[in-house]
């Protein structure tokens, strides 16, 4: 199918081929007949691309302190992987979109294949999208009109913040669509409205539709006419619907504004506040969060929880209901906003329209519709990277093109000289840009398809954590050596699973979890030194976690499984690597009971040693991520973040330093591809990855 991108590197747009999407869990599959450019925002994401590097970093200041930050802790060449991997990823756009629904996820009974919705869906002839952020179009509304709804959501949810009443003045600074869509939603509210811009036809447009306004092209002074239309009060609020770089927006609404007035951004402006503007008036200024209650809040949008409609009464999803039914009973007129039609294959001349000169305002892109069958979820790549169909090397497939996967994963999979065949991912986009970057021969959406392909020898899993032990089980089945990234699995019934399941299988393929830490060098020279000592040993592994947001998917027992499961299992392992020796007890301490990602978890090992683990979130990012200490017979090493590590007292061994960071990725790849050639045994027994997997559970149960 048909997809738009842009490259936050140029700028540059791109009418990209990708798999049609999977199907979410608690979702809509849409087939989309139109969909709208939101040029306010769209025209940011490509100016921000097409800035050079220096204009980039005056952009997001907050950013580069973090840049700068993992400098310090990681070295230069790392940090900059990082930067150029993120910024190389495609990135699709829009958010505005109308077709038919072609398929239902389990338990949605409000919706019915064959019914016309609108979405937040992106710019691609088919998408897939959250039940809470769709909404039934009614008859008397056009496919074409339909395809303004979120933007007018958004007009809607200023406005609801705002609070108007009957007969009060408002003013609406920035004619675009989203201000005159505002324009007309305030006056069916019963308010006198006062319209601002310099383009003469949006003026002529919002008086058109009953507002008065301010011409700033012709030099009218927006402060004297507000006074006169206010009848000398001051105006009762103002909604900021304007895109800019200057915090004059925000004083001139201050200005405008009646005592105890009150100030709304929808747009984007600069935010450098007076605070003289308001401490004299006692104003209150309020940013909207795009559509409304529910917006960015995962258990609404995501896991479709909804809120109570007796205490919250207007949701994102109602909000687009109501701008709806403005459409259908004529309230809101967006025909005349339609300025230009393009077919989604014209689509980069859209976008060079709506960057250039020529004056436009609601530009609609029109799709012919696509047959959605099994081989539409798979695309076959031409890329730059050649792997040999006769390579003597494993054969592998990944499930999970995200991040960690093109940063890590695939580089270390091909530096060690796999064989890179099939790659999925949900959305398929991100498949297509890994499977080009790296060289594999297909991306689809279709996970049965890869676990059921005879010509992959392993299956790599890098997915959400709780997709994980479905997944191992699939491959097992199939008969597939398993590389899942870490956890293996979030519950004790599916690590019970997993181990039946393998204890039945006639092949007893290589199961292997990413616990990458025990392959560095330097954990590895540490091993040979330990190997020369006797009796029992003492661990202390610090960990600067760093801050993760308790809405994020990794904090969620559910999703991710914690912080615990999802990546403290990492040092758990590397402890029990390092003493050689099972867990025979453990204990564990948080902080309080609402933070489980700041506590420390105490190991005792059957040989006596003793580990204690640090894992906390609540340090600076300005400190390196992970210390080791380990204490024995009158010695000890220490191991700064993967790059330096000392020795004290210990014969024929002072320091090993590296000149980058190197936590084994590469080595445990390699390793994992000796065992599936036979030239090695399991690179972790595994008996050790289902303790880790049991001790990981336990501990995040007792929390």
């Amino acid at each position: 199918m048909k997809q738009i991108i842009q490259s936050l590197r140029t700028g540059k747009t791109t009418v990209c081929d990708v798999p049609v999407p999977r199907l979410c869990d608690g979702g809509l599959f849409i087939q989309t007949s139109h969909t709208l450019i939101s040029a306010g925002t769209e025209r940011m994401l490509v100016d921000f691309g097409q800035a050079g590097w220096i204009e980039k970093a005056r952009q997001q200041p907050d950013k580069v302190k973090m840049v700068l930050d993992k400098i310090k802790t990681d070295g230069l060449k790392p940090t900059l992987d990082a930067v150029f991997n993120k910024l190389d990823q495609p990135l699709p756009v829009g958010y505005c979109n109308v077709g038919i629904i072609n398929e239902v996820g389990n338990g949605i009974s409000e919706f019915k294949v064959g019914d016309r919705v609108i979405s937040n869906g992106k710019h691609a002839e088919a998408v897939s999208v959250p039940v809470k952020l769709c909404a039934k179009v009614p008859d008397a509304v056009s496919d074409e009109e339909a395809a303004f709804t979120v933007l007018g959501a958004i007009a809607l949810q200023g406005i609801r913040l705002v609070k108007p009443t009957l007969g009060e003045t408002i003013v609406v600074t920035g004619l675009g669509l989203v201000g005159l869509m505002t324009v007309q939603l305030l006056r069916a509210n019963g308010c006198r409205v006062l319209g601002i811009d310099f383009d003469k036809k949006k003026l002529q447009m919002a008086k058109n539709f009953g507002a008065e306004v301010v011409d700033l092209s012709a030099g009218q002074d927006p402060l004297k006419i507000s006074n006169l239309y206010s009848r000398g009060r001051g105006v009762d609020a103002v909604i900021v619907t304007a895109a800019t770089k200057s915090s004059e927006p925000i004083h001139q609404a201050a200005l405008m504004c009646r005592k105890r007035g009150r100030i709304v951004l929808v747009g984007v402006t600069g935010l450098e506040l007076s605070r003289d503007d308001f401490f004299k008036k006692e104003l209150t200024f309020q940013v909207s969060a795009s559509y409304g209650p529910g917006r960015y809040d995962p258990n609404y949008e995501e896991k479709g929880q909804d809120y109570p409609v007796g205490f919250v009464r207007w949701t994102e999803q109602r909000n687009f209901e109501a701008v709806l039914d403005m459409m259908a009973t004529g309230s809101l007129d967006v025909k005349p906003l339609i300025s230009h039609r393009f077919s989604i294959n014209d689509a980069v001349n859209a976008y060079g329209l709506m960057t250039g000169e020529e004056p436009s305002l609601g530009i609609l892109l029109d799709y012919p519709g696509i047959k959605v069958t099994k081989d539409s979820r798979s695309v076959e790549l031409k890329s730059n990277h050649i792997n040999s169909l006769f390579s003597p090397n494993p054969c592998i497939s990944f499930i999970g093109a995200g991040n960690y996967a093109t940063s890590s994963l695939i580089p270390a999979f091909k530096k060690a000289g796999a064989h890179l065949n099939n790659i999925s991912s949900a959305n398929g986009l991100s498949g297509v840009y890994a499977g080009k970057k790296f060289g594999f021969k297909e991306t689809t959406t279709d996970n049965e398809s890869i676990i059921s392909d005879s010509k992959s020898d392993a299956i790599v899993i890098s997915t959400r954590h709780n997709t994980h032990a479905d997944l191992v089980i699939q491959a097992l089945h199939s008969g597939k050596h398993v590389f899942v990234e870490k956890p293996l699995c979030l519950k004790q019934e599916e690590l019970n699973e997993i181990m039946a399941v393998y204890e039945r299988s006639e092949s007893k393929p290589i199961i292997m979890v990413g616990f990458n830490r025990r392959f560095s060098p330097q954990i590895q020279k540490i091993k040979k030194l330990l190997l020369g000592t006797s009796g029992p040993k003492s661990f202390i592994f610090n960990i600067n976690a760093g801050h993760i947001d308790q809405d994020h998917w990794t904090q969620d027992d559910d999703i991710g499984g914690g912080r615990v499961i999802g990546e403290a299992c990492h040092f758990i392992d590397l402890l029990r690597f390092l003493a050689e020796s099972p867990i025979l007890d453990w204990n564990q301490n948080s902080m309080n009971s609402n933070s489980k990602d700041t506590l420390s978890i105490g190991l005792k090992f059957g040989d006596g040693s003793i580990g204690t683990i640090n894992y906390f979130a609540n340090g600076p990012k300005s400190l390196p991520k992970e210390r080791l200490e380990i204490f024995s017979q009158g010695r000890a090493l220490q191991l700064d973040n993967f790059r330096k590590l000392k020795g004290f007292s210990w014969p024929s061994f002072t320091k090993m330093n590296l000149w980058k960071q190197n936590k084994g990725q590469n080595e445990c790849a390699s390793a994992f591809l000796k065992a599936i050639k036979g030239e090695s045994t399991f690179p972790i027994p595994l008996e050790e990855i289902f303790e880790i997997a049991i001790i990981s559970i336990e501990i995040a149960s007792d929390q």
